[in-house]
């Protein structure tokens, strides 16, 4: 089955000729076919264009094919990324019938990299949720048990991979929408440090937060994939023009003398005992590989989730503000401007968006802004300033990706509150702007679920966090399992 296969699988198949890129995406949209009515990953796919691009793939092959490091691999893009002539929605009504007329730079670099990108991925409404039960159109269910979710807002790009529908795919992380759903599952999830990859392209939630990251099967495959993603945009003044050094290279399974840390703030009462068991497991692991364990402190973590939603909410307040039924989009009628963005605004966002809406516009209003945002900003500094002081005594901080495995659909649909606390460990990683990565560390039992790890690097410090990632991966076997659709 050729969609089960890693990218690092499919490269060496596609080099050596045994396989085309057609076969590849043939089997990719059989699978699709076959199971995306129970999980809905998709939004859309365009068949006849992913085998266009199959075709010219296999052209190239024929003749070179040196230097294209994903040619032939299907990649999945989530909804809130433009890719030229494809719909762009959010998985919002607002933007239901929009179509990019553009792409990202993300999608730039995969078609030069050779990549067949392949449909849109279901999310949450621009982005704004932790189980994609918000998206207008459709609610994506967790491969490993459909009643379940698969986790938020990328649940659709993570849920792709899981269940065999595309090699690889692309989300976005603002507050743990990489991560989160990754551990949910079982699959890899990378959230970059902030301006490793370029946001040109990406229709923003909150700015300085957000971030584009690839879900794949293994560490490696990520590494392949964030080589390709990576490099200075000047058309994002958020870019760094940071080297990118070759990721692949580093994966050499040594990690002795490596110290990890762990953060007694995300050790705490309220985590399922199962995912503490899996998580306590992976660290004796690290030890056997030769890291060493040292407990630091996070002291301002307690405030994360408090920071991020004034920031996050103040931030979405200003870029949705441009959804206004004048210019793309939905448009209602109305006997005024006011009249018009009333309804527009109230027809085309869902319940989610306007209370983001709401919090964000209320922290920037006048009287509001020093006791709400400015002070956010203030405690945000503390936070990274909590984590560039461990960064000092550490290679990388190891956690929980999430206090519990995928919870059934509806089961905190009516209390947001508990929904926000699912991020819980995944928030001060985007307010601290540092880079990310979850990978499976184990399983429930009774149902049988996936458990995240979590893995916290310096800035700019893909390169060891994947190494102590591909390390640990590589001394277990819980990536290769699979859910049995």
């Amino acid at each position: 089955m050729l969609n089960t296969l890693r990218i690092s699988e499919l490269r060496s198949q596609l080099a050596k000729r045994d396989v085309s890129a057609s076969e590849v995406v043939r089997a990719c949209l059989d699978q699709v076919g076959k199971v995306d009515s129970q999980i809905h990953a998709f939004l859309s796919y365009d068949e006849k264009d992913a085998l266009a691009q199959a075709n010219a793939a296999d052209r190239i092959l024929a003749s070179d094919g040196a230097g294209k490091p994903l040619l032939g691999i299907p990649v999945g893009i989530k909804d809130v990324i433009a890719v030229q002539n494809q719909p762009l929605n959010c998985a919002s009504k607002i933007l239901r019938n929009y179509v990019s007329p553009f792409n990202a730079t993300v999608i730039e670099k995969l078609k030069a990299a050779g990549a067949i990108v392949f449909g849109r991925l279901n999310m949450d409404e621009f982005a704004m949720g932790s189980s994609t039960e918000n998206s207008a159109f459709t609610t994506t269910r967790n491969p490993w048990d459909t009643s379940r979710i698969p986790g938020g807002s990328s649940g659709g790009s993570a849920a792709a991979v899981s269940a065999d529908e595309c090699a690889a795919s692309l989300g976005s992380d603002t507050g743990g929408s990489i991560r989160q759903p990754a551990a949910l599952c079982g699959c890899v999830g990378l959230k970059p440090t902030y301006g490793r990859v370029s946001r040109y392209g990406l229709v923003a939630f909150a700015s300085s937060l957000d971030q584009i990251g690839p879900f794949t099967k293994d560490v490696r495959d990520a590494a392949l994939m964030l080589g390709v993603l990576s490099g200075h945009d000047p058309r994002d003044s958020t870019s760094v023009p940071e080297s990118v050094p070759d990721y692949s290279a580093a994966l050499d399974g040594n990690i002795k003398g490596l110290k990890l840390g762990l953060p007694k703030e995300y050790f705490i009462g309220g985590v399922d005992p199962q995912v503490t068991q899996a998580v306590q497991s992976a660290v004796k692991q690290f030890e056997g590989l030769g890291a060493e364990i040292v407990e630091i402190s996070l002291p301002h973590t307690e405030y994360a989730v408090a920071t991020y939603y004034i920031v996050a909410t103040a931030e979405a307040s200003a870029n949705l503000a441009r959804f206004d039924g004048i210019r793309y989009g939905l448009r209602m009628e109305g006997a005024d401007p006011i009249e018009l963005y009333s309804k527009t605004r109230g027809a085309g966002c869902g319940a989610e968006v306007k209370r983001r809406i709401i919090l964000g516009t209320y922290v920037l209003s006048s009287g509001y802004y020093d006791a709400y945002y400015l002070r956010a900003q203030k405690v945000r500094t503390l936070i990274r300033e909590d984590f560039l002081k461990a960064f000092k005594t550490v290679d990388a901080i190891v956690t929980p990706t999430t206090p519990t495995a995928a919870f059934k659909v509806g089961e905190k649909s009516d209390d947001p509150m508990q929904m926000y606390l699912s991020d819980i460990f995944t928030i001060s990683c985007n307010l601290a702007g540092v880079c990310g990565v979850s990978l499976p560390c184990g399983f429930t039992t009774n149902p049988k679920l996936p458990i995240g790890l979590q893995l916290l690097g310096k800035p700019f410090g893909e390169a060891t966090l994947l190494k102590i990632a591909h390390a640990y991966e590589q001394s277990t076997a819980w990536h290769k399992e699979k859910p049995s659709l």
